[in-house]
């Protein structure tokens, strides 16, 4: 099992716990390490519809208060719930509605980190005399030779969550405690069985927290109302018609009306302004040249690294002039909203939001 570093036992950690395995580990090993932990639960989402949710795969679930407070009961550690619902309506599921009207594909779990969990949680955890902060992300932190704080993938290949974190802060980063990130999922139940944590079972979240079922379509309706218009193909011609752009996705496949068999179609724009949705070929959707906005870095710039677009993917070598990134072999149904983050070997160097994308052109010789 891989050792955590110890800073100084005497110092506080604030530590979120959202009621699942890894965060209730993470809880436990800074226990075990001498910190003076105290765990605090995020309210983020109060479900209007509860029949609507099913079983337990749900984050941030009214059940996983409870949990969480009986890990902190079992830890003996101070538990706090605190209510961030308002922040959390804002700035992750308005924005997750705007981005889909405005043909868009969110990332609700890069928000939530950005503005909630280390945004108006680490404020809150200053306010409790925080030395540091902790959650239960797959990630790791070092630091260079002149102190600064550096963001590493988690060991757990399978499990790392480094890609949705590239927006920390160098301040919120230097403040931060990965006590899992070192571990493999395995390692981290076992840990959980160690302390008889009644979470040591428990199943992973699946679904975004507020989306019931997994359909997200059904969030977006309450507050964008369908609006018909032209589905046309990569030349121009219309060949069906479309309740609304914010049914779609870049590299959708289903529910696609276009009449008729023939080659496999996918969309491959959609454009909110003019209400158009266009659909191509698999060929049609692959690009080399991304604009970016909203670059971070959390390293020093440089414009040589390898970029992963979507989480899980693989990264893919790429060079960055301004803000335009151009991949040295082309990706596949890259959507504007998406994050690219930015990677030497296993260090996140910094990343950007995808804003549009150019196809590979596809040269022929005579």
């Amino acid at each position: 099992m891989v050792a955590l570093r110890v800073e100084n036992m005497a110092e506080r950690v604030v530590v979120g716990m959202s009621g699942g395995v890894d965060s209730s580990v993470a809880a436990a090993l800074l226990v075990e390490q001498g910190y003076d932990v105290i765990g605090i639960t995020m309210r983020l989402w109060t479900e209007a519809r509860p029949e609507d949710y099913t079983g337990r795969s749900q984050c941030c679930a009214i059940e996983d208060i409870g949990d969480a407070r009986r890990v902190a009961q079992r830890l003996g550690i101070p538990h706090y719930t605190l209510n961030l619902e308002r922040p959390f309506r804002k700035f992750v599921v308005d924005q997750f509605i705007d981005e889909y009207a405005n043909g868009r594909t969110p990332n609700p779990c890069l928000n939530c980190n950005t503005y909630i969990k280390f945004d108006a949680f680490l404020e809150r955890a200053k306010a409790l005399g925080a030395d540091w902060i902790a959650t239960g992300h797959y990630a790791r932190t070092s630091r260079d030779d002149d102190g600064r704080p550096r963001l590493l993938r988690g060991i757990d290949r399978d499990k790392d969550q480094s890609y949705f974190l590239y927006t920390l802060t160098p301040e919120a980063l230097a403040m931060t405690l990965f006590p899992v990130g070192g571990l493999q999922k395995s390692e981290v139940r076992a840990v959980a069985e160690r302390h008889r944590l009644a979470v040591a079972d428990k199943p992973e979240s699946a679904d975004i927290c507020f989306v019931p079922g997994g359909d997200y379509r059904a969030v977006v309706a309450t507050k964008v109302a369908d609006r018909p218009g032209l589905m046309l193909d990569t030349e121009g011609h219309e060949v069906g018609r479309h309740q609304g752009v914010q049914h779609f996705t870049i590299g959708q496949r289903k529910g696609l009306q276009t009449g008729g068999g023939g080659e496999r179609r996918f969309v491959t724009a959609i454009d909110a302004d003019t209400n158009v949705v266009t659909v191509g070929s698999a060929d049609d959707l692959l690009v080399d040249r991304i604009e970016l906005s909203e670059v971070r870095w959390l390293a020093a710039p440089t414009d040589r690294f390898k970029v992963q677009l979507r989480y899980r993917s693989t990264p893919l070598p790429a060079r960055l002039d301004g803000r335009v990134l151009t991949l040295d072999e082309p990706a596949t149904a890259v959507a504007a909203g998406q994050a690219a983050v930015f990677y030497d070997g296993d260090r996140v160097l910094g990343g950007g939001t995808v804003e549009s994308t150019a196809s590979v052109t596809i040269s022929s010789c005579c």
